[in-house]
């Protein structure tokens, strides 16, 4: 076990927005968010899977919708924490630990704010190792965790309980239109589960990988070093391009930030042109009309100088950035989950071809 403290919460905002490739809600948010809680006195425990009891229960929290709007919408902060006690009060009983929904941007701390504000420890790991923009691709659902009940709130004061659902397909399509009728975002408490469950599903330890992410795009900058290179020696990987941005289609979509980016190279790789379609994170890779890298491998900006992530609602003409692609957790790579992350669960008709 380990407590959070301010001086973490730069770092884990930093490695989150770019292991959230583009997506998962504004990092820099999230980290004013958890800022405050702990000024205020907060406290929030961090705990290893494997610390986790058999028959712990525990509720998985985030922010749903479109990231667009969660950048203009600033939260209350206490939607998620609602949600999950709405939950307790449902299923009357109380929850053990906290599992975070996703390792991206501002949704890898929002499960601070809801472990501090209900006294009980946040488990290191998630159920993405990055984003993805829908419920039933977390890996607590793929492996067979239950998708209801499930509980949204938002900064009104409403709630919704969905004590039924038929599968988390169906819950991601119920759950979207309440979200998009609440303002489009809400907060999300979902997939209650117990502990056995959970070290089996779950990413483990993606809380320290974000957190070492950042401290070490945070030393680079204060020695002069290539923040990029910081990165892939952190998480491993690759950078594919260095480039300014020169083009971004971007439109709300069914509660979704839906589009493409293009960069051209500079420097060592100019006179390359790539294009990176996006649904809230990037997607895909394509150069010469070829689909280079496709998730869930991640593909993750970041401002060329300083290893900030670039998230697909900031993202704008003109910026330089570096292209990084990291490898995705192995749970994300079995027959089961390609099935729900791969390509074709975007509507993009392409098999997954791994880059590493």
């Amino acid at each position: 076990m380990w407590e959070v403290v301010e001086a973490d919460l730069l770092p884990v905002s930093i490695g989150a927005g770019i292991l959230g490739t583009g997506g998962g809600g504004n990092p820099y948010l999230g980290y004013l968010r958890v800022r405050e809680e702990l000024r205020s006195g907060a406290t929030v425990k961090v705990i290893d899977p494997e610390e986790i009891e058999d028959d712990d229960r525990l509720v998985v929290v985030g922010g749903m919708g479109s990231p667009v709007v969660t950048y203009e919408k600033i939260a209350q902060g206490g939607e998620e924490t609602a949600a999950a006690r709405a939950l307790e009060e449902h299923l009357g009983e109380k929850f053990d630990a906290i599992a975070p929904f996703e390792m991206g941007g501002g949704n890898s701390m929002v499960p601070m704010i809801v472990s501090a504000r209900m006294g009980i420890p946040l488990v290191d790991g998630d159920g993405m190792g990055r984003a993805f923009p829908e419920l039933q691709m977390i890996t607590y659902l793929i492996y067979g965790g239950s998708p209801a009940p499930s509980a949204l709130a938002d900064e009104r004061g409403n709630v919704v309980v969905f004590s039924e659902v038929v599968d988390a397909r169906w819950l991601e399509r119920i759950a979207r239109a309440a979200t998009i009728e609440m303002g489009g975002h809400a907060g999300l408490a979902t997939a209650v589960m117990d502990g056995a469950f959970c070290k089996r599903s779950i990413i483990p330890n993606t809380l320290r990988l974000a957190r070492s992410i950042g401290r070490a795009v945070l030393h680079a900058r204060k020695t002069k070093n290539d923040p990029s290179a910081a990165v892939i020696a952190v998480a491993g990987g690759m950078r594919y391009l260095r480039g300014k941005v020169t083009d971004v289609h971007r439109r709300p979509a069914k509660g979704f930030a839906r589009g493409h980016v293009v960069l051209e190279g500079v420097g060592e790789d100019a006179g390359r042109s790539i294009r990176i379609e996006f649904q809230n994170e990037n997607l895909v890779i394509w150069e010469d009309d070829e689909p280079k890298v496709t998730v869930p491998d991640l593909i993750s900006l970041v401002i060329t100088e300083t290893g900030e992530p670039i998230t697909t609602e900031l993202i704008r003409y003109g910026f330089r950035a570096d292209v990084l692609v990291l490898k995705r957790p192995d749970l994300l790579a079995t027959e089961e989950a390609l099935a729900v992350v791969g390509p074709r669960a975007f509507g993009i008709d392409l098999d997954y071809q791994p880059v590493f």
